[in-house]
């Protein structure tokens, strides 16, 4: 397989996980299509990490994988000041 369908295969497929794991939280998120993209493979890449740590085989799977990615995109919008449902919203002071 040459390089460039390699990094297309790798785009989609993370393209197709990201947007399952913004599916998975309620709430806007202002993401683009490649943040997106990277946050599904940034889930995959932690999902194959974790799963090889702990059963000592390769591959986490796309369930794993979205759970992951579910994860940054929770993280992702805490740090921009968010909450689980009001993500681009700031916090009322206090």
């Amino acid at each position: 397989m040459s390089l460039i369908v390699y990094i297309i295969v790798l785009f989609l497929s993370g393209l197709f996980v990201g947007a399952l794991a913004r599916l998975a939280l309620p709430g806007p998120d202002p993401m683009t299509l490649l943040q997106t993209a990277v946050v599904g493979i940034a889930g995959s890449f932690l999902a194959g990490v974790v799963w090889a740590i702990l059963f000592h085989r390769n591959g986490g799977g796309v369930l794993l994988s979205v759970l992951f990615a579910t994860g940054i995109v929770y993280l992702v919008r805490r740090s921009r000041g968010g909450d689980l449902t009001n993500a681009g919203a700031p916090r009322r002071p206090r």
